[in-house]
């Protein structure tokens, strides 16, 4: 017979949820925490010229950002990242270096927003830092040109990159091979056409492809775009009458929120708002948000003002990271607070991608579906992300539409239903299954073991 002292404890684990929502208000971290910006006032910190001019770029600004901060060990584990194992050169705006949390060294190595902003060298995976058929341009964009910088792939939408810098750099970016400065690992590739010819030749590709109806312009990030360039680019697409969806792709509405408001950004946004809603073409923001740190005022004050203006949408497109977000509470958060306090539509989130050196980021497939599961139910329906698998060649999966599934070696197999432009004479494009990689540090010691045979 149960005693009566252990009711309540048993009353009281069958009321307790996996999850438990707790509204939490937005907050803008005090920047003058910081010894180097202990100066900076409320007007500067507001202007995008500002965040711009005061980015973290190399490890001498990170230093007088800091003051002492930091331990020196922490120094020496970046200096080893930046020499021999980063794909990205250091970008940090201050709004995001000041997400993050740096009561101490521990704290600041522990902190999400660091850990795929500024990675140093004891995050990477000793054994296995790169999947063995991990590739620079591991989504094969470049491939599917069909102009410089218009990627093809699926049959009804383009890509557009119309630039290939960004106001931050994120270590895990899948267009490492040609988005930033190159680092000692890695010698960036380069747009060859100047932007007005690649432009030109992007519109021209699509009035000449009717079947083309979704663009998203993005890049590098569009925020560094300058606007008047932007916008013309943007009535140009709205005056093609067979393109009904564009999508502009910026990191920087979170990164660099003063960006998109800045007046002159907001006037133009607003010419460009309404000339779409006239024309009956949908347009969205999509953003890049890793952790709940990152969803401040000034971020929702960005997605408001879009909103405000005429854009019919601002949503969130995040990656799955380990040590960031790979956990149900941790995306749940940061759901809740972009959709309950900011706006932002979560939308999907993306399994890293097979880029060198991003094997301490990536989760497996398993884990990512464990994930789904977990989320489930808790947010609004149109509101719950979708985590997705972008396999090489196909595209965008659900993660729990793989076609087969090896667990032990960490191998799936996937199939699509349309061909890429690379493609369309290929006769079993629709037949085959493409494979895609766990991380090898998840697999057990007989899948490790098979691949250490391989070599």
């Amino acid at each position: 017979m149960t005693a009566l002292h252990d009711v309540a404890p048993a009353l009281e684990r069958l009321d307790r949820q996996p999850y438990e929502y707790v509204r939490r208000e937005l907050v803008e971290p005090d920047w003058r925490r910081f010894p180097g910006w202990r100066d900076v006032t409320e007007a500067q910190w507001r202007d995008a010229q500002w965040q711009r001019v005061n980015c973290v770029k190399n490890m001498r600004q990170l230093r007088k950002l800091m003051g002492d901060l930091l331990d020196e060990s922490f120094y020496e584990d970046l200096e080893r990242d930046q020499q021999q194992l980063a794909t990205m050169s250091m970008l940090i705006p201050p709004q995001m270096m000041n997400t993050m949390n740096v009561d101490s060294t521990e704290a600041f190595l522990a902190d999400p927003i660091r850990k795929y902003m500024l990675p140093v060298a004891s995050d990477r995976d000793p054994r296995w830092p790169s999947h063995p058929h991990s590739q620079r341009d591991s989504l094969h964009e470049a491939e599917m040109w069909v102009v410089e910088g218009l990627t093809h792939r699926y049959p009804t939408k383009v890509l557009a990159e119309m630039i290939s810098t960004c106001p931050q750099y994120c270590g895990h970016c899948t267009r490492m091979d040609l988005v930033g400065n190159s680092t000692p690992l890695i010698d960036k590739h380069k747009l060859s056409l100047k932007p007005v010819d690649r432009q030109d030749a992007m519109i021209d590709y699509l009035k000449r492809t009717p079947g083309v109806r979704d663009v998203v312009v993005s890049g590098g990030d569009v925020a560094n775009v300058p606007w008047p360039q932007l916008e013309s680019f943007l009535m140009r697409l709205l005056d093609i009458d067979t393109v009904r969806d564009v999508r502009l792709a910026t990191k920087a509405l979170a990164g660099m929120p003063q960006h998109w408001l800045q007046p002159r950004v907001v006037e133009g946004m607003e010419r460009v708002a309404r000339t779409a809603s006239r024309r009956g073409v949908n347009l969205a923001i999509h953003t890049h948000v890793n952790h709940a740190q990152s969803v401040t005022p000034l971020v929702a004050e960005a997605a408001r003002t879009a909103l405000e203006v005429g854009v019919r949408d601002v949503r969130n497109q995040g990656v799955l990271m380990k040590g960031v977000n790979a956990t149900a509470d941790d995306l749940l958060d940061l759901c809740f607070a972009l959709q309950g306090e900011a706006n932002i539509l979560p939308y999907y989130f993306y399994m890293c991608d097979m880029i060198p050196n991003a094997e301490h980021w990536r989760v497996a497939v398993w884990e990512a579906q464990e994930l789904q599961h977990a989320i489930m139910g808790y947010l609004p329906g149109y509101a719950t992300p979708r985590i997705v698998c972008d396999v090489p060649y196909v595209g965008k999966r659900w993660v729990h539409q793989l076609a087969s599934y090896d667990r032990e070696l960490g191998i799936s197999y996937w199939t699509k239903n349309y061909r890429t432009g690379i493609e369309l004479e290929d006769p079993e494009a629709l037949d085959r299954q493409y494979p895609y990689y766990d991380p090898i540090s998840t697999l057990s010691e007989t899948g490790q073991n098979w691949w250490a045979d391989q070599g």
